[in-house]
């Protein structure tokens, strides 16, 4: 059958299969799904789990005409395979935005549909986890408000990236767990006959509800409050009895919720028992679910290692998470110090303002997030925290380039909005020995800090090259050695392993090239022997590498530091452009923008002959 979902348009085909097919095609689905990302990895768990939820959708609804907005792009594959192109599912990862804009952009294409005077259907599906999220609430708020006409399926698989927290969580078990469902079939059936033009004939088109309403009104739902018509919870894994109910609510003149209960992993026993392992995955055995190429040692765990060890000897230091508690490294720390332990869900927002608040009462906080997400936590980061000075330290993982985890989280913008916040100091390290240095520095701060660093395996320590001159941290230790040079490359955090490999490529040319590891990229580096200042009296080119866009990275800020000094040397910015990564791994797209090193030997010889 794998050659058929990749041949076939379902899109047609979906509305005249019957029952017993369209489960076929589920199980069909399924197989096809662990074996294309056990060959390519990718996100599987969460796919596995809404594979009858995306049929069900597909068959009640015009995927060519009517409007299906996800949440998030790592839910898609069987979408995309329904709409016949699974020959893509191999590029597919992280593709959409960021969690909880879902219900915002429905909302806008319900408007919009509206004040064109059109009358195709608009569903939004968002996952429990992104519900945490603020923006979720001021979607349902305004739409519930307004009563736009759209629909919104909770997909609720008790687990995001991390278990899920707080009250909506509590809220949702409680709808799953309750019993008030006796008078669900007059419940609904009184519901459909005050919807103008609606009455006995639409209830009998719906009458199978009759014994599978388990998806009643429930009386005091969140959502209910909030202006839905709610439906649940519905079994995720029904396709008949979910698009029995996406048929009955179509005729609903208003804003409508069905919570569905999903399973991540369906299907699959590894993943059933696993969902987080294989949230997101790399090539593995299907039999086994082992990796293929066993990952090593991650900046994620070296960065968990790390605050364990702080807190052990500080009983200040707390930690929050931004539903990432699990992907960021902290499983040991919340089990070790589950008091200091803080998991915000998807609010990262909040997960600033909350740390503002504990560093304001005596503690030091250390909020970690993903660098993409962090984003959304712009003004907090700005207002609640650098404008009071607050000492509170960002441990911003996954940034620059993510590879395989998707266009959507590459973390290539944090330096960027980084440099903009007075008081903010920013470090990069190069290995997990300058992880746990900026860590243990970070604590005793007197103002906010932020450490970025990368996804994958941390950088082995020890003590690199003779070239490699280290900077200091700011109140810590280490030798100045500068000596002149034909080009000296100063490069921010992971990107020194690569300057390294590059010198060495130019040595071999007759390149003399010294290398600066970067470690504090702002504020930068301008006083002393060894500050930009006087970069003109070391070299005859300095360059900049940075794994961030161009527009507001370190290169820029660098340029602005020596446009108007006497002397100073040109600069060549090997950084991002200013545009959104696509699709790759890691090196495929280092290769791609010649920031590997051989790329970048080539671009700082290519400059030496223009000089």
């Amino acid at each position: 059958m794998g050659t058929a979902l990749i041949n076939t348009n379902f899109q047609e085909h979906i509305h005249k299969m019957n029952e017993r097919e369209l489960e076929l095609l589920a199980y069909d689905i399924r197989d096809f799904l662990i074996t294309e990302v056990a060959r390519k990895g990718g996100h599987l768990a969460s796919n596995l789990g809404i594979v009858e939820l995306t049929i069900a959708l597909h068959r009640a609804f015009d995927a060519g005409r009517d409007r299906i907005v996800w949440d998030i792009g790592h839910q898609c594959y069987t979408h995309e395979i329904l709409t016949g192109r699974a020959q893509a599912l191999g590029v597919l990862r992280d593709f959409g935005g960021h969690a909880s804009a879902a219900i915002s952009a429905a909302m806008g294409l319900a408007e919009a549909r509206t004040l064109a005077k059109e009358d195709h259907q608009v569903v939004c599906v968002i996952g429990d986890g992104a519900l945490a999220g603020g923006l979720a609430y001021e979607g349902l708020s305004n739409a519930g408000a307004r009563g736009t006409k759209m629909l919104v399926v909770l997909n609720d698989n008790e687990m995001s990236i991390s278990q899920g927290k707080g009250s909506m969580a509590k809220h949702l078990s409680r709808l799953r767990s309750s019993q008030a469902y006796q008078q669900a079939k007059q419940q609904f059936r009184e519901r459909m006959q005050r919807i103008p033009r609606v009455g006995d004939g639409a209830f009998r088109r719906a009458e199978r509800l009759k014994d599978i309403m388990r998806f009643a009104v429930v009386k005091g739902s969140l959502f209910e409050e909030l202006g839905f018509t709610y439906f649940g919870p519905v079994d995720g894994h029904d396709i008949h009895e979910m698009v029995d109910l996406f048929e009955a609510v179509k005729l609903i003149d208003g804003p409508v919720l069905v919570h569905v209960v999903t399973k991540k992993g369906k299907g699959y026993r590894n993943a059933e028992k696993q969902p987080l392992r294989f949230r997101s995955i790399g090539p593995f055995d299907p039999l086994t679910g082992q990796e293929l190429a066993q990952p090593g040692r991650t900046w994620a765990a070296a960065a968990g290692e790390a605050i364990c060890a702080l807190a052990e000897e500080d009983a200040r230091v707390c930690a929050v998470s931004a539903a990432v508690t699990d992907g960021c490294g902290l499983g040991e720390f919340s089990r070790m110090f589950p008091g200091r332990m803080f998991d915000t869900g998807v609010a990262e927002g909040h997960a600033a303002a909350f740390a503002a608040g504990l560093a304001s009462g005596g503690y030091r906080p250390f909020v970690f997030a993903y660098s993409t997400f962090l984003q959304r936590a712009y003004d907090e980061m700005l207002m609640d925290v650098c404008s009071k000075g607050l000492p509170v330290v960002f441990m911003v993982g996954r940034a620059g380039n993510a590879g395989t985890d998707g266009e959507a989280q590459h973390g290539v913008f944090d330096l960027s909005y980084f440099s903009t916040m007075p008081g903010m100091t920013t470090l990069a390290p190069a290995c997990e020995e300058d992880l746990r240095a900026m860590m243990r520095y970070a604590l005793s701060a007197e103002g906010p800090v932020a450490i970025r660093y990368p996804r994958g395996e941390v950088a082995a320590c020890g003590g690199g090259a003779p070239s490699m001159v280290p900077l200091r941290l700011p109140g810590g230790e280490g030798a100045d050695a500068w000596t002149a040079v034909d080009v000296e490359i100063r490069a921010a955090g992971r990107m020194a392993g690569t300057a390294l490999a590059a010198a060495a490529l130019l040595a071999a040319k007759g390149v003399r090239c010294g290398v600066v590891s970067e470690r504090r990229v702002f504020p930068l580096n301008l006083e002393g022997e060894g500050g930009l200042l006087a970069a003109g009296s070391r070299c005859r080119l300095l360059v900049t590498l940075e794994d961030n866009a161009a527009s507001g990275g370190f290169g820029e800020a660098v340029c602005a530091a020596l446009f108007s000094v006497a002397g100073a040397p040109p600069v060549l910015r090997l950084s991002w452009p200013d545009a959104f990564l696509t699709q790759g791994t890691e090196q495929e797209l280092f290769e791609a923008h010649g920031l590997d090193a051989p790329g970048a030997a080539g671009r700082i010889e290519e400059a030496l002959t223009l000089l």
